[in-house]
């Protein structure tokens, strides 16, 4: 083999090897002579049961114009005849002429709700270079978690890992029984929403290292705010210290991390995994469920922010009536009186204006009795971080809504988040319910320049429906320690006033402050061991919250120089404009920042 063909091979192997561990949605070429080239390549190879599927494409425009393309992305649950439901994206890219460019798109995976159903994502490029599509599937048990496994670790060991998760979850679900989709470390995304819809990430600490300094900064965001992280490794000497991994309490090899855990895992060089373990430790043991199981089955009849809520039934009476004077009207009056024997031809007219003034009489009722726009209530649990630079809020936000008449229901997501709908108890209002497995909605969502705008059924007119929230928002909002010498001194620089606070000291003792204002220092009062503050607050702060968040809080209420607050003054996120929040009620724990 002559140097030039060596050469050639290896220029082949280092450009395919990054693919390795990605799927080729699509290689386009529109002419072989041409170097015009759009190639979308799936950053996982199969995509979540909900949240985002990281797509990059990358674009090779020769010519001496600046050239658009429409990349339009759907995913749909594979219901049958379209009673599931279906998200779809568009995005526009601009491709600067005689230039290789490089764009990164987080393509809107739909919540799969049907039992055992599956995830399907198609990617549709339309442009000057013409037209191509490529797209993924695959399938999910009912409460499988969705794992990531890096590449080294999934080429020995992804059949064995395949026959254990398939007697875990018995052999339900449709098609694919996979344990976990693959990536290359190197490849990484570094926005952690390309995360969002995964429960556990798995990989080396070698492959920890070849991440990109962004990629490991968003999974460890990820990681926060609930995600299962598990780091193999071949090294003796790796621990969280050396793998630069901040924990919340001192620990080398496991730890939690606000709402979610990371733990490492020693591991031989020949790379083999014990299956069992492997499997057990995302499927029985992470510190919260599979968030499709949560999103299913979390907000049903059981949902306390649902039962605060209320119910509001439907006056049937009222439009009965009005119904059966229309028949009255429109029949025999209409007939006998309005165009009566030898007028006949009236009807054309009196018929028409009887069914208009109908029309017009039950909208002014319903805008009446219903109004525009709507009326919800929402609960949050935020861990703020102030440490090591972070300087972030970790949100989970849980809420719900009754409309009347809307007249629009796209609305925009300035913070960086995830939105997925919740399936509510069957009801009058409600019209994604945990029977209807997806009830047929449609939603549109793209991400852009940081921000989610949406559009489409996530609010209906005369409808009730949920959403759960997850964020991480940059913020200096934070308790600063003042003085500890005697009753702790602290400062809230938080933005809005708090109602109640618990702090404990480095030695367990709990103290307690109240009416908490922003920029003024504030100094609590210890609490004696008979009394019943601190677990009266915590037994109505769990009971507030729905089965994730609630036991995402319940191991960060007892941390050492830690602090739990509750407000009803928070904004909150904000969705749909023409909602009035009646009640933001929000958690707030983490550490107390020193000076």
């Amino acid at each position: 083999m002559s140097a030039f063909q060596l050469f050639s091979l290896s220029a082949f192997l280092f450009i395919a090897a990054p693919l390795a561990a990605q799927e080729v949605l699509f290689n386009h070429q529109p002419d072989p002579k041409s170097k015009a080239r759009v190639e979308a390549v799936a950053l996982f190879n199969q995509p979540p049961p909900n949240g985002f599927l990281p797509v990059r494409v990358t674009i090779t425009n020769p010519g001496e114009q600046e050239a658009e393309f429409t990349f339009s992305t759907t995913s749909s649950d594979g219901s049958y005849g379209g009673s599931g439901s279906v998200t779809t994206s568009t995005f526009r890219i601009q491709a600067a002429p005689g230039k290789t460019s490089r764009h990164d798109l987080l393509v809107p995976c739909t919540t799969v709700l049907n039992h055992g159903g599956q995830q399907s994502v198609n990617l549709r490029m339309t442009g000057p270079f013409g037209g191509n599509q490529g797209g993924l599937q695959t399938s999910y048990s009912d409460d499988q978690p969705a794992v990531l496994l890096s590449e080294p670790l999934y080429t020995p060991n992804a059949s064995s890992l395949d026959a254990e998760a398939s007697v875990r979850h018995g052999g339900r679900g449709y098609g694919s029984t996979s344990f976990a989709a693959k990536f290359d470390p190197r490849e990484l995304p570094e926005d952690w929403r390309a995360y969002s819809g995964y429960d556990g990430i798995a990989m080396t600490d070698t492959d920890w290292g070849n991440a990109s300094p962004g990629a490991r900064n968003a999974i460890l965001r990820w990681n926060r705010l609930g995600g299962e992280l598990v780091i193999h490794a071949l090294s003796t000497s790796s621990d969280l210290a050396t793998l630069g991994i901040a924990p919340d309490a001192k620990g080398t090899r496991a730890a939690e991390r606000s709402f979610g855990q990371i733990t490492i895992v020693p591991l031989a060089t020949d790379l083999k995994l014990d299956s069992a373990p492997t499997v057990s430790r995302f499927y029985s043991s992470p510190r919260l469920p599979a968030l499709g199981k949560s999103i299913r089955e979390d907000f049903g009849g059981s949902w306390q922010l649902q039962a605060e809520f209320g119910e509001q039934g439907y006056n049937y009476g009222l439009f009965i009536l009005i119904l059966v004077a229309f028949g009255i009207v429109v029949g025999p009056v209409n007939l006998f009186v309005f165009a009566k024997s030898g007028r006949r031809h009236r009807l054309f007219i009196t018929t028409p204006i009887i069914a208009l003034a109908t029309s017009v009489l039950l909208v002014a009722l319903i805008i009446l009795i219903d109004g525009f726009g709507g009326r919800g209530m929402r609960t949050a649990l935020m861990e703020v971080r102030p440490d090591d630079g972070e300087n972030s809020a970790y949100l989970y936000q849980e809420q719900i809504s009754r409309t009347g008449v809307l007249l629009g229901g796209g609305f925009e997501v300035t913070e960086p988040a995830m939105l997925t709908p919740v399936p509510l108890a069957s009801s009058q209002w409600a019209r994604l319910t945990q029977n209807n497995r997806g009830g047929g909605m449609r939603y549109e969502v793209l991400v852009r320049d940081g921000k989610l705008e949406v559009d489409g059924d996530w609010f209906q007119s005369r409808s009730e429906q949920g959403q759960f929230l997850r964020a991480i928002v940059p913020t200096r909002g934070r308790i600063e320690a003042r003085s500890q010498a005697g009753p702790p001194t602290f400062l809230s620089t938080f933005d809005f006033p708090i109602e109640t606070l618990f702090y404990r000291d480095e030695n367990g003792g709990f103290w307690r402050a109240d009416k908490i204002t922003p920029g003024n220092a504030f100094t609590c009062r210890e609490i004696a061991a008979g009394e019943k503050d601190h677990t009266q607050f915590m037994s109505e702060a769990i009971s507030s919250l729905g089965p994730r968040s609630r036991r995402a809080f319940e191991p960060l209420a007892d941390r050492n120089l830690h602090f739990v607050a509750v407000t009803t003054a928070a904004p909150g996120i904000d969705t749909l404009k023409g909602i009035k929040w009646q009640q933001t009620r929000t958690f707030i724990t983490g550490p107390v920042a020193q000076p």
